[in-house]
């Protein structure tokens, strides 16, 4: 709804303003008539910074109409149409098509996310605006929901407001040494100042579709820290929500531009997934449908040494220490690039978020997501958690540790399972109907079309212990998982032994399939090495976790 009668007036002899429509950080809207051709029209009024010189205020004002100039040449069915660009008292006004509808921000807070196939078709829309302003050289920079429009009566999704957009080889608007767009939204490269490009867009568009399927921003947290550290360190979670088009908002949302899902990709792959219900992605080598769902891992020799870290250096991987501080340099840069005009210590605003420690982070002041009592503790056991930190490097060391309760001590199947005693010389519970199916050296207990997957694998121990055994797997994920990510291995303790957890999430061996989450506990236990998974639909790991939880505390070996 419009404001009717505020400050109605007449611009450039023609455009009746009427009605305030919308006001944002780059101005007013306003619903007007085109006395001319007798239409309705919407009419941007662009805010100017009143502390600018005179001759600053005039190159604010030649930028602003040059760069609407060159959007009113892009011509497609999902990008506003721009009709006129004019002066009046020395302020630039943008003439535009009025849309009938609110935009999708609206739609999504009063109706809710959308479905997985409504996602793709609106993915689609704005991958083909943004192909053509690429094309001509334009990037939009604050894609997002607020910005895209959904006409009513056609569904017609419109992307709007190229407000901060930079024109190739232009100086814009918004560029006077402060970050501009919408923080949330915004790629880690922008983030930085490292750079801006066609990717970066595309960065937006894979948080938006997870705004549409979930009814959040991935990067939502309480503070402008938070973002900044959620978007350029924190471990990237698409909602389950997002599972059906997993492949393509990993892709989007990939860190690292130069690996990022382009537009043409990304666009195959929901057009894909709008035909078939499914999103393809190629397939890995090496790998058969007939493949089932392993922690696969290469065989670790059981004379192979343990990895001996450097002196004053954390029991972490090196990979992974390394990558998080090249991400913290990135969050340093953000925050001093984000913050630097409002005063703020970006120092204070990492000592408050915890800056790296711990390896992880969630929403602003809450602990790493790494050292979660929830990760690895099982709805039957207790999990204390310990921070030992070497005054040397001030690296944190975490160790989750599962205490039985009584009833789990007793190893009594609950109610929906059976115990079954396997002849490879173990027990454990497993739910009822599920299927015993060996495959070589592991032993798998499968559901009803093997949706869930319980497996054991019972091997001789490793020096090094099963920690060495799961980073090593950990380390070859990406080569023998499809897709692997966010892969965590946690030092533990299994019935007062020693043990790690591994948990990760890939894209299953077969397009049918789809993604999947794995839960896999190994620990040594008379003489011997054992190793204990669940696998499941990304949407089902709730059960999943039952289930796993059960399998572990159950377990028995005899």
């Amino acid at each position: 709804m419009g404001t009717q009668g505020e400050n109605v007036r007449v611009i450039a002899g023609r455009y009746r303003l009427e009605a305030r429509i919308g006001r944002g950080g780059m101005g007013v809207v306003w619903r007007a008539a085109d006395q001319l051709l007798g239409r309705q029209v919407a009419v941007k009024e662009v805010a100017l910074d009143d502390s600018l010189s005179a001759d600053e205020a005039r190159q604010q004002r030649d930028r602003t109409l040059r760069e609407a100039r060159a959007v009113a040449q892009l011509h497609h069915p999902h990008i506003i149409v721009v009709h006129d660009v004019v002066e009046e008292a020395e302020r630039p006004y943008i003439v535009m098509e009025l849309i009938d509808g609110g935009s999708l921000a609206e739609r999504i807070s009063a109706d809710g996310p959308v479905d997985a196939r409504e996602a793709a078709r609106i993915g689609i829309a704005l991958l083909g605006a943004l192909r053509r302003a690429h094309d001509a050289g334009i990037l939009h920079r604050d894609l997002k929901p607020a910005n895209v429009l959904m006409e009513a009566g056609t569904d017609r999704v419109v992307l709007t407001d190229f407000g901060i957009a930079q024109v190739a080889g232009a100086t814009t608007l918004t560029e006077s040494g402060s970050f501009v767009g919408s923080p949330e939204y915004t790629a880690p490269e922008r983030m930085s100042g490292a750079r801006t490009g066609p990717e970066s867009d595309l960065w937006s568009l894979g948080a938006l579709l997870c705004t549409v399927l979930s009814g959040e921003s991935p990067f939502r947290r309480d503070s402008l820290g938070g973002i900044l550290h959620a978007v350029v360190m924190d471990e990237i979670r698409p909602p389950a929500q997002a599972a059906p088009l997993l492949p393509v908002v990993r892709g989007l949302l990939e860190r690292d531009p130069d690996r990022r899902l382009d537009a043409v990709e990304a666009e195959r792959l929901l057009l894909a997934f709008r035909q078939t219900g499914r999103t393809p992605r190629p397939a890995p080598p090496g790998y058969t449908p007939t493949q089932r769902n392993v922690p696969r891992r290469r065989p670790v020799p059981p004379d192979a040494a343990p990895p001996v870290p450097s002196a004053g250096t954390p029991v972490t991987a090196v990979s992974e220490r390394s990558t998080k501080g090249s991400a913290r340099g990135l969050l340093v840069a953000a925050l001093v690039a984000a913050l630097v005009g409002a005063g703020v210590s970006a120092a204070a605003l990492l000592a408050h978020d915890g800056g790296d420690r711990g390896g992880g982070g969630g929403r602003a002041g809450t602990p790493a997501a790494s050292t979660s009592p929830a990760r690895g503790a099982s709805a039957s056991a207790s999990a204390s958690v310990s921070h030992e930190v070497s005054p040397a490097t001030a690296h944190p060391t975490v160790t989750v540790t599962r205490e039985r309760t009584p009833s789990a001590a007793g190893r009594t199947a609950p109610a929906g399972y059976r115990t079954v005693h396997d002849p490879d010389g173990y027990a454990l519970a497993v739910p009822d109907g599920f299927t015993r199916d060996p495959q070589g050296e592991r032993i798998f207990y499968m559901s009803p079309g093997q949706t869930f997957r319980i497996g054991i694998k019972v091997s001789d121990p490793v020096v090094g212990g099963p920690l060495v055994v799961m980073r090593s797997a950990d380390a070859d994920g990406p080569s023998t998982n499809p897709g692997y990510h966010d892969g965590t291995v946690t030092p533990t303790t299994h019935a007062g032994r020693s043990a790690a957890l591994w948990e990760f999430t890939w894209e299953g061996f077969t397009e049918a399939e789809g993604a999947r989450h794995t839960y896999d506990l190994c620990w040594e236990e008379g003489g011997r090495m054992y190793d204990v998974w669940v696998s499941a639909p990304v949407g089902r790991v709730t059960e999943a976790k039952k289930y796993f939880d059960v399998a572990v505390d159950t377990f028995a070996a005899s």
